[in-house]
Formats: C-alpha cells, sequence, structure tokens
C-alpha cells in the first residue's frame, strides 16, 4: 500500500557491485599496508624508556668498567687488580645512574 520511495528496494546495478570490490579490495590494501608499516603497533610509552635507559645504564657501566680495566691491567701488567676495580666501580657507577633517574634528578645536574 505504502509506494513511496523509502519502502522499495532499488536493485544493485554493475557498477554498483564493481565500487563495492574495488572498496573493498581498497580497505584490504590498507590493513596490509598498515601492518608492513607498523602502524597498528602501540606507541612506546614514558616507562618502557625508562626501561631501556636503566638497562642501558647497568650494562654500559659494567662492559665500561670491565674494559677500562683490563686495558690498564695489559698496560700496566698489574694481574686482574684494575680489572676487578674497573668492573666495581662501572657497576657502582651503573647504580648510581640508575637512582639519579628513578629519583628524577635531570641528567647532567650536578649534586650540591
Amino acid at each position: 500500500m505504502a509506494e513511496n520511495g523509502s519502502d522499495r528496494q532499488v536493485p544493485e546495478t554493475p557498477e554498483d557491485a564493481r565500487i563495492d570490490s574495488l572498496e573493498e579490495r581498497l580497505r584490504r590494501a590498507q590493513e596490509r599496508e598498515a601492518e608492513r608499516t607498523g602502524a597498528n603497533r602501540p606507541a612506546r610509552d614514558d616507562s618502557e624508556a625508562q626501561g631501556g635507559r636503566v638497562l642501558s645504564y647497568l650494562l654500559g657501566g659494567l662492559f665500561g668498567g670491565t674494559l677500562v680495566g683490563w686495558t690498564i691491567d695489559r698496560l700496566a701488567g698489574t694481574g686482574g687488580v684494575a680489572l676487578i676495580v674497573g668492573l666495581v666501580l662501572g657497576i657502582v657507577g651503573g647504580f648510581w645512574s640508575i637512582v639519579r633517574i628513578s629519583t628524577g634528578a635531570k641528567p647532567g645536574a650536578r649534586d650540591e
């Protein structure tokens, strides 16, 4: 009884099917591109960045102190004493840097 335009279904033309197919292929291509480039990955947060910084300070102090101590041992022939001292100083320096960043001190700021 109601024959206004809102109740009737318009038959889908072949042109509409091609457009729908094109839109679907475009959507899939955009999803693949987003996956390939990493656009769907969550952004790094501050705690992840700080965790990486802590790890680098700890390992840098450890390996740096060991390398300096080993070099002094080789040049001076001290028989491993400088290696142990360098290792301990490197670990202490690494932990000191970690304590400083955990308390919120700015890098390069001097303790007074």
